[in-house]
């Protein structure tokens, strides 16, 4: 455990400072509201489907009819998994292994999807949210014929999976993914000390609108 924190400590330094990303987060025209949503050990960001161009992502032409869509990622095997077990979680962290994207499509109040998650509202600038279409869509792993490669069926409701082109290991977990992507449209986060869904929601916090608390 000593060496993780020593680990984390170091690659903390090596992020750019957040005075960088707070410069995104002055443009307030046109904000756009997303909310970050945490499932236990794990965290997905939600868009308003409408705001996302529609042949930018596989799911907003997927899902055409949707109000919402939940953004997530992590290990292509673990997440998959119907039983992952301890074997899939150790070799997800400790060898850089392909990433996956779980896309949820839905209508209707986030809160009441979402019955037994907490719930954060943020704000972002217009460039912000851009970025942030741009990242996931940069994260799409496309075919041979440049088209995005769909799996089966996601977790729960209606959804997805979609082969992307990053990869999971220790220092890139779901929630740092999470946090890079928000660090991204402005909100001054730190990824790296945000490996879990804990210490990411505990730096989001004081930064966004709590809708439903931790149960």
């Amino acid at each position: 455990m000593l060496l993780l924190l020593v680990l984390v400590a170091v690659v903390s330094g090596c992020e750019t400072p957040a005075a960088r990303v707070d410069a995104l987060a002055v443009e307030t025209s046109a904000p756009h509201h997303i909310y970050v949503v945490r499932h236990e050990r794990h965290t997905g960001i939600v868009v308003p489907a409408a705001d996302v161009p529609e042949n930018d992502w596989p799911a907003r032409r997927d899902f055409a009819t949707a109000e919402y869509i939940e953004v997530g990622w992590g290990d292509r095997a673990y997440y998959q998994a119907a039983d992952p077990g301890a074997w899939l979680g150790l070799r997800a962290l400790f060898w850089p292994t392909p990433g996956v994207l779980h896309l949820v499509a839905f209508s209707g109040p986030v809160e009441q999807t979402f019955g037994a998650s907490e719930i954060l509202e943020l704000r972002v600038s217009a460039r912000g949210f851009e970025r942030l279409i741009a990242m996931i869509r940069d994260s799409h792993e496309l075919d041979e014929l440049g088209r995005p490669i769909a799996f089966g069926p996601g977790l729960y409701g209606t959804s997805r999976f979609y082969a992307s082109r990053e990869k999971f290991h220790l220092f890139k977990t779901c929630n740092v993914w999470t946090a890079t992507l928000l660090r991204e449209t402005g909100v001054p986060v730190t990824a790296a000390q945000a490996l879990t869904a804990d210490s990411l929601m505990r730096q989001l916090r004081p930064r966004g609108r709590l809708i439903r608390s931790a149960p």
